[in-house]
């Protein structure tokens, strides 16, 4: 409240006090009227008159006044505080729909575009991941899966989906976004390489982040959808390749709670997508070996590893780690 509104009353009580003012001021006048022109009057009938009025009149607004001091709090209690009352309750019940609401279909965070990680976002992710047990990725190549659960110190259950490398119709819509991105004179056979090596390298991430957890479970399909999706046990996080408006590196990027309408429909897709037929799976634990892993390498993308190319690849993988642990500013 600011300081010129305090002592002031509630509407009602300003009018109910401005009329009893105004009543006591006529009374008095009245009064103070009866006696001046009784002064002037001979004794008589007429003098008695008048004297009786300015009297009457006078002990009429002392009663009066005096009978209003006293009834006003037992009327405003009696009157003024249940609808008082009723209405601040009627309040917090539309503010908690309100807040309910918004829990259910809006974002509880919202980061625009940029064209490099933005450090307040992989924060804030990092800090959902941290409290997480399971972590759901959804997303082209998994490599920045992989460098966050080489980021933390916990361990998790881990469901990834990533584009199938055996289907070049799986890397077209990334493709088509970078190329908004790096403009005309990009070439499109260029990039999809590039992709087709991003997915290899985060296979092999996420099997170099396989003591981070319990168990990780990697489903390839061939149609992919573009939003990246990351969801943990209280929160989804959405970043929208699907945005066509976008030109930056990294779109638009959205935060929802768990329990919200989004996280339980982006939840049930995640499932549909891992029972997806003729998908390709991969299955990492600790305990996995790397000739293990070798095996269903070449089994899902069709590709021999040497070790030459596992040396390759790794060393690919932790440059990009480094690069983007700095530029997200999460650490050396």
């Amino acid at each position: 409240m600011r300081a010129d509104d305090k002592g002031r009353g509630n509407p009602i009580q300003e009018i109910f006090w401005t009329r009893t003012g105004l009543l006591l001021l006529t009374l008095i006048v009245v009064s103070g009227g009866s006696m001046i022109v009784s002064a002037t009057l001979s004794p008589g009938t007429l003098k008695n008159i008048v004297t009786a009025l300015a009297t009457g009149t006078l002990v009429t607004a002392i009663v009066g006044f005096g009978q209003t001091l006293i009834t006003a709090s037992a009327a405003q209690r009696a009157m003024l505080d249940p609808l008082i009352e009723e209405n601040r309750r009627a309040f917090q019940e539309l503010s908690a729909e309100y807040r309910s609401l918004n829990r259910e279909f809006f974002p509880t965070h919202v980061f625009e575009p940029t064209n490099d990680p933005n450090p307040a976002l992989n924060h804030l992710l990092m800090e959902d991941l941290r409290r997480a047990r399971q972590f759901f990725f959804r997303g082209f190549s998994g490599r920045y899966a992989a460098a966050r659960l080489l980021l933390a110190r916990s361990e998790w259950e881990v469901r990834a989906v990533v584009a199938d490398p055996r289907e070049r119709s799986a890397i077209t819509g990334r493709a088509r976004y970078l190329i908004r991105h790096e403009g005309a004179l990009a070439d499109f056979e260029t990039i999809q390489d590039r992709l087709h090596e991003e997915i290899h390298i985060g296979l092999l991430g996420l099997y170099l982040a396989r003591a981070r957890c319990s168990r990780i479970d990697v489903t390839l399909i061939s149609d992919p959808p573009l939003d990246r999706l990351e969801m943990f046990d209280d929160s989804v996080w959405i970043t929208l390749y699907s945005d066509s408006g976008s030109a930056q590196l990294y779109p638009r990027t959205l935060r929802f709670s768990e329990g919200s309408f989004i996280y339980n429909m982006e939840r049930a897709e995640f499932q549909r997508l891992r029972n997806t037929r003729d998908a390709g799976h991969v299955v990492i634990t600790p305990d996995t070996t790397r000739g293990d892993f070798l095996a269903q390498f070449e089994r899902v993308t069709g590709c021999p590893m040497t070790e030459d190319r596992f040396l390759d690849l790794e060393g690919k993988f932790h440059a990009f780690r480094h690069e983007f642990t700095l530029a997200a500013h999460l650490g050396s």
